[in-house]
């Protein structure tokens, strides 16, 4: 049976320092990344209200980010 993977990427810019935003499957919670050299921070991303930016499914599945 084939495993999915729990998170997605779905928007990346950079090589040196690279920013991503991944997405959880499961919650929709998206997930900002930013790695410069040997380090790296992840955090949620927020909206304008400082709620957490959700995905919904459907979105996720048919690629309408």
């Amino acid at each position: 049976m084939r495993q999915e993977n729990r998170f997605v990427k779905i928007y990346s810019k950079g090589i040196g320092n690279v920013s991503e935003i991944w997405v959880d499957r499961e919650t929709g919670v998206n997930y900002f990344f930013h790695a410069a050299g040997y380090s790296g921070g992840l955090c949620v991303l927020m909206d304008k209200d400082g709620n957490p930016v959700v995905t919904d499914s459907y979105t996720l599945e048919h690629g309408g980010y």
